[in-house]
């Protein structure tokens, strides 16, 4: 049986940052062991009907010592097949904005809303979002990071509990109800491959989450 990295070097993606991860969470402190009990939990999960049509569960992946944590919508085909998040195209596109901010996968802890990939890649409805809002708050509460950045308006809509439009979520800084931690917007990578024009905006939330986690002195790294 082929392992993720055999397909992710088949869709000739580096695996290194993931190797490199992986090492990152199997020596991480007692205290994190939670995520592996929360991911076992998950992977059992029959809550709705994505769990019928799944090949994987994607928990998440990256630093469970980070400070910075990352939170897209929904898993998608790649993701889906290999069991972890922002692979592919938009996994690339991901790995370049970190770098923009002067930081990698190894810093940071990458997740989504929902934990299976919703057929066809449809926005997984309100119903499977709240299936799986239980493991998120859990993994959110686990991780503590100090700045969450969510990608998408999805992701958004769903932890900030608003239906506000991008272009007002934008260079805003929210508060996470549950946790007090500060939460930025960001247009999700795969909106910006269909829409590469956005990208100069894409710099300028960029610009102002740096501003922000400078003027606050949040530790990212």
């Amino acid at each position: 049986m082929k392992s993720r990295f055999d397909y992710l070097e088949e869709m000739s993606i580096d695996t290194e940052w993931l190797r490199r991860a992986q090492k990152v969470v199997q020596t991480s402190s007692p205290g994190k062991n939670t995520l592996s009990n929360i991911q076992n939990e998950a992977s059992e999960c029959n809550k709705c009907i994505l769990a019928s049509t799944r090949d994987n569960i994607v928990f998440g992946s990256g630093n469970p010592n980070s400070k910075l944590m990352i939170i897209g919508e929904a898993p998608g085909k790649d993701e889906d097949l290999i069991g972890e998040p922002f692979v592919g195209r938009a996994g690339k596109l991901l790995d370049e904005i970190l770098f923009s901010m002067g930081i990698t996968r190894d810093n940071v802890y990458i997740t989504n809303t929902v934990k299976c990939r919703p057929p066809e890649n449809r926005n997984p409805s309100h119903e499977e979002i709240e299936s799986c809002s239980d493991y998120l708050n859990q993994q959110i509460k686990s991780i503590n990071p100090t700045v969450i950045i969510l990608l998408g308006k999805i992701a958004a809509n769903r932890i900030l509990g608003t239906e506000e439009t991008m272009s007002d979520l934008r260079q805003k800084v929210f508060t996470h109800k549950l946790t007090k931690i500060p939460t930025i917007v960001f247009y999700h990578p795969a909106y910006l491959l269909r829409s590469p024009s956005q990208k100069k905006n894409m710099w300028d939330d960029i610009k102002f989450t740096l501003e922000f986690i400078k003027k606050n002195d949040c530790k990212i790294n």
